[in-house]
């Protein structure tokens, strides 16, 4: 049983270690057990967050783009064993004709990305040959990654894909005639009742939006505004806040978004990820602790963005962090799994 006054101690102690900008919330099934909210939103007016203030969770949403794709499935559209060249039609020259949905939604298809961590490992090189301010549509993104080589034959390892995410996405929108923001909007945020959260634009943020911010090489303070696209789409870059979130969690669990049996599927161990204990489902990462599982969560980090979330399904834990810098959300997570799960932070050691 966890002490409610020592987990308030450490993560208070942990926030001002690492002056935490963002907001925590810890649910336990219903009910709001910690909030903490440091820092500010928007540092130039000082304006504070709190509950409600929106944050970018990054890649935090490819949930939400599995889930939609779960959702087509469920209507009959696509099956997971379904072939891309079959449910797409935007001609990938150089993609295996084997590419199936399941392999995009397990980062096992072996695509090539366009942002691969094995060649680069700053977000924003990107953008110097791509202005952040042209990417508003999945369809911007396809020319960064459509004629480049296969990094592997399909199904044969796991490699974290965000070009995956963005063919996904663009399923989703020749599936249902929709935009893939438009119908995540309605078939997602609306459903759970996430009325604050959207994939909004840099230049159109609503109230009460956190700024990213990045701390630079010469020491002071700068926006992300010319770091990361000017709007999210299948892969990442949605806004959201902690009680929105605890919403989605509560409704994906209830099976109100997509029924009990595709729930299964979603929160199943599809693909093994490099630590011995990470596994991935359909837009969700898995952690087992000697062979039991442990916690479902999500993350998300860009230059002035970090976020995680985990459920801990045994006994109703919902934790959602959010950030307006690139840090912060993993360190509080250990520290608050340090003090409700011991056992399972101490086998690892």
């Amino acid at each position: 049983m966890y002490n409610l006054a020592q987990l308030e101690e450490v993560v208070k102690v942990t926030v001002e270690e690492i002056a935490f900008s963002g907001c925590i919330q810890l649910y336990q099934h219903d009910r709001l057990l910690l909030e903490v909210s440091a820092e500010w939103r928007n540092r130039a007016e000082q304006l504070p967050n709190e509950r409600h203030t929106r944050f970018g969770i990054a890649s935090g949403c490819k949930i939400f783009t599995a889930v939609a794709i779960c959702q087509l499935i469920e209507q009959g559209r696509l099956t997971a064993d379904m072939r891309l060249r079959d449910c797409l039609s935007i001609p990938f020259l150089h993609f295996d004709p084997e590419i199936t949905l399941h392999h995009l939604l397990t980062h096992t298809s072996g695509i090539p990305d366009y942002f691969d961590e094995d060649v680069m490992d700053d977000f924003e090189e990107l953008w110097k040959d791509h202005p952040v301010y042209r990417m508003r549509s999945l369809q911007d993104f396809v020319p960064l990654f459509a004629d480049q080589q296969m990094k592997f034959p399909p199904g044969k390892q796991f490699h974290y894909n965000n070009a995956g995410f963005i063919v996904l996405g663009l399923v989703v929108e020749q599936q249902s005639g929709m935009d893939f923001t438009e119908y995540v909007q309605k078939y997602i945020f609306d459903a759970c009742g996430m009325d604050e959260s959207g994939y909004f634009a840099a230049d159109r943020l609503p109230s009460n939006t956190a700024i990213g911010y990045i701390y630079d090489e010469v020491g002071s303070w700068r926006t992300n505004i010319f770091s990361v696209p000017v709007r999210g789409g299948a892969d990442g870059g949605a806004y959201t806040n902690g009680p929105d979130m605890h919403k989605f969690w509560q409704a994906l669990i209830a099976h109100q978004l997509i029924g009990k049996e595709m729930t299964e599927r979603l929160l199943s161990a599809h693909a093994h990820c490099n630590d011995d204990e990470d596994y991935y489902g359909y837009g969700i990462w898995m952690t087992r602790r000697k062979t039991k599982p442990f916690k479902f969560h999500l993350m998300g980090y860009d230059p002035g963005v970090s976020f995680n979330s985990s459920v801990y399904e045994e006994d109703g834990m919902i934790l959602i962090i959010t950030s307006n810098e690139d840090q912060g959300p993993y360190i509080i997570t250990e520290a608050i799994e340090s003090v409700l799960y011991p056992l399972h932070t101490t086998e690892i050691d």
